[in-house]
């Protein structure tokens, strides 16, 4: 018994007291084994890790500091594979050592708290590309290929370091402390370790950043798809798909998880095939070329009926569709570019990153490349998924290294080969594709003639240059394509057709490209939207219990109407915005991901010092105090900055005077219903800056309040609260890598002679 600060009596019931059952093997390798395991380095390890730290360092020579004309594309791919097994080996281990302490004695929730719907032990295989595909969303994709304005060299550096040392660091601490604490929520852990107010602030925080969130992500979807009839076909037939699939593993097939995946991919490319034939036709053009505001209204209507389905109708057989395609086609890339080895004439610092008129995106490099790239490196978003299935899943606790921290590192591989992609089509192409068509003046010759007069050095882009292109990847036109997916599917085309097919197949890679990113992105909408729902339900339920039970349907579908409808008010407001909605908005949803990032970091930073991890605190201080700062600066320059391509109420002023002087036109906007279009959007897009900054300074404060205190308790021999769930002795083993070491190989062997009626249930490949 330990005394607590308020007086209250607490058990305390520590790890060596966990009991094991005597008649089972261990359930967990002897740490004495483990540990010579770690220390012995035979000569051949020793060459392995020699040879990896040696190319790394030769790819980040070559990148960082040989700087010629050209830079060979190879050098991106051996400097992230490089950096993030030096990465996952040596610093995830740190964390693992000092901080987590995994102890697979003790139950995972998946075990104790078993019920075949939330909580289930699963496959570590199975769950690694379940939280694979729910974490990588549009942001891997979409925020490298805008921040390439900037150049090759600031992304790279942000991508690759930033997710060794932050975004990797913050998704496999909140997925351990919530599994200790029995898989609850950001908020629900916020509200405990930071008390009613940075609680609370948290809990506002996250819902409001989460319809942010779902709205950019929906709005690339919207850019990508817009009057491309093949595009729309071929999107629109996952959908069917994906319901076949769910019916197929449910009922005529259960558990044949690789038997439907691979039925589901050769669909796909009947989808992407077909779109090709249905999109020449007379009927099919005039059928599926859609505007982005009637695709916007559909994808309002899919993302209510997605989130109010079963699980396992769509989300399900979308995941496994997914996480095949998604870590597939990386792989491709990544093969491709060492074959093909493309050389990249963009600089590694382009001329737009000591300037803040950047066409694609306004701002300075600092703040704004850091927000820019809001996932590959650091995002608050995957604090929801970290926190919210996954660890209702884990097997054994060792595991979460693996897919915390691991699953951040190939999410981060997506972002380094979507920059790659990115800078490999020619610049003045990337320019006049991701620059608005206010700029542009949207026809090949205005924009040739636009990106011309940038003076950019060694651009000289005809109109017969991007009229071609748009040809070649069968498209009307590419001009002002904006929101990253189109350029990604522009360059992934043109790398692979050099690769597989020539110029004849540029038209089949690029509606592949665009078809993997739409399944990456659709499947964070339905996931957050989903997500976005039961925090709804939670907070409600505060005050009305039956809220909290997500299985009452009347609250399950008011709370997904009044969510879908929030973030579809966005989406419509990005869609018609005339500054173009992803270069005004993105930034916004940029600082609001890093800002989730840093309330996440916040409370993790809170619970590792009441876990008197003081030596080591620095982990999380370091990439909590760089999110704080970059985020926060990002924050005042778009509410404070006099720049009206910066700040949100500078442009709202600029045009609001105009308004007031009787202008018909100002800007980029054409008309006076477009110009009142930009105040109102400006106003909104402001406060929401402002109330996202103010609540995560809040969270912050708390968390360094709740630090302090602990430190102080520490010193004083006070005993802290544990907020984690009691300690329950394991019945289960599991490895806890993608390969089982020699030790856990003998462990696993033991269990397999155990008689089936002394032995839980393997764990489930759903």
């Amino acid at each position: 018994m330990g005394k607590m600060p308020d007086g209250k009596a607490r058990t305390v019931i520590t790890e060596d007291a966990l009991v094991p059952d005597p008649k089972l093997p261990p359930t967990s390798v002897d740490e004495a084994v483990l540990e010579a395991e770690e220390r012995k380095w035979t000569p051949a390890k020793i060459a392995i890790w020699a040879a990896i730290s040696l190319l790394g360092g030769v790819s980040w020579f070559m990148l960082a500091i040989i700087r010629g004309e050209t830079v060979n594309a190879i050098w991106f791919v051996f400097a992230s594979v490089c950096t993030y097994l030096i990465g996952y080996r040596f610093y995830s281990k740190v964390i693992e050592r000092y901080i987590t302490r995994p102890n697979d004695r003790r139950a995972t929730p998946a075990e104790y708290k078993a019920d075949g719907k939330d909580y289930v032990r699963t496959d570590r295989n199975v769950l690694f590309g379940h939280h694979f595909a729910a974490i990588a969303g549009a942001g891997p994709l979409v925020g490298p290929v805008i921040a390439a304005q900037m150049g090759y060299l600031p992304g790279t550096i942000w991508i690759i370091i930033g997710v060794v040392l932050a975004g990797a660091v913050q998704d496999y601490l909140v997925l351990f402390f919530s599994m200790r604490r029995g898989g609850r929520s950001l908020g629900q852990m916020a509200r405990e370790e930071l008390g009613v107010i940075g609680g609370t602030a948290a809990l506002i925080a996250t819902l409001l950043i989460m319809v942010i969130i779902v709205a950019i992500l929906a709005l690339v979807v919207v850019n990508a798809l817009g009057e491309s009839p093949w595009g729309v076909f071929s999107v629109g037939m996952t959908i069917p798909i994906a319901l076949f699939m769910g019916v197929y593993l449910r009922f005529l097939r259960p558990g044949k998880v690789m038997e439907v995946s691979l039925i589901g991919f050769v669909l796909l490319m009947a989808a992407i095939i077909g779109g090709g034939i249905v999109a020449e036709t007379e009927w099919g053009a005039a059928f599926f070329t859609l505007d982005k505001v009637t695709i916007a209204w559909g994808l309002i209507v899919y993302g209510f009926i997605a989130a109010i389905l079963p699980v396992w109708l769509l989300l399900a057989p979308r995941d496994y569709l997914s996480t095949f395609m998604k870590i597939g086609v990386i792989v491709m890339l990544a093969l491709a570019i060492i074959v093909v080895r493309p050389e990249i004439t963009v600089p590694a610092f382009s001329e737009f990153a000591s300037r803040e008129n950047g066409p694609v995106f306004p701002g300075a490099l600092f703040p704004f490349l850091f927000v820019t790239i809001a996932c590959g490196a650091l995002s608050g978003f995957h604090a929801l998924i970290s926190s919210g299935t996954t660890p209702k899943l884990i097997e054994k606790e060792r595991q979460t290294r693996l897919i915390g921290y691991g699953g951040m590192l190939m999410e981060s591989f997506v972002a380094i080969m979507a920059l790659v992609a990115a800078i490999s089509i020619d610049r003045g192409l990337y320019f006049a594709m991701n620059s608005p068509a206010a700029l542009t003046g949207g026809t090949v010759e205005t924009a040739a003639t636009w990106v011309n007069s940038l003076g950019l050095a060694g651009v000289n882009i005809s109109p017969d240059l991007l009229a071609e292109t748009a040809r070649n990847v069968g498209e009307e036109s590419i001009v002002s394509r904006t929101g990253g997916a189109p350029t990604l599917a522009v360059g992934l085309a043109h790398i692979m057709q050099q690769f597989i097919g020539g110029t004849a197949m540029m038209a089949f890679w690029y509606h592949f490209a665009i078809m993997f990113e739409a399944l990456f992105i659709l499947t964070a909408v339905d996931a957050g939207t989903r997500v976005a729902r039961f925090m709804l339900q939670d907070s409600i339920g505060n005050f009305i219990p039956k809220f909290k039970e997500h299985s009452w349907r009347p609250g399950a579908w008011l709370c997904t109407a009044v969510m879908v409808g929030a973030w579809g008010l966005v989406l419509l407001m990005g869609v018609t915005d005339p500054l173009g909605g992803i270069n005004t908005l993105f930034p916004l949803f940029g600082i609001a991901n890093q800002l989730l990032a840093a309330i996440a970091l916040s409370v993790c930073l809170a619970i590792a010092a009441r876990r008197a991890s003081f030596k080591y605190l620095w982990i999380v201080a370091l990439p909590l105090a760089f999110a704080a700062v970059v985020t926060i600066t990002a924050s005042f320059q778009k509410i404070f900055s006099a720049v009206p391509a910066v700040g949100y109420f500078a442009n709202n002023a600029a045009f609001s005077k105009a308004l007031a002087d009787g202008k018909t036109e100002f800007g980029t906007a054409k008309t006076v219903a477009a110009m009142e279009a930009v105040v109102r959007n400006t106003m909104i897009q402001g406060w929401l800056s402002v109330i996202f900054v103010v609540l995560s300074i809040i969270v912050i404060i708390t968390a360094m309040v709740a630090t302090a205190k602990a430190l102080r308790n520490a010193r004083q021999g006070i005993a802290h609260t544990d907020h984690e769930d009691p300690a329950v002795p394991s019945r289960a083993y599991a490895p806890s890598g993608f390969i089982p070491t020699p030790a856990e190989r003998e462990l696993v062997a033991e269990w397999n002679k155990l008689p089936a009626d002394l032995r839980l249930e393997k764990s489930a490949h759903h």
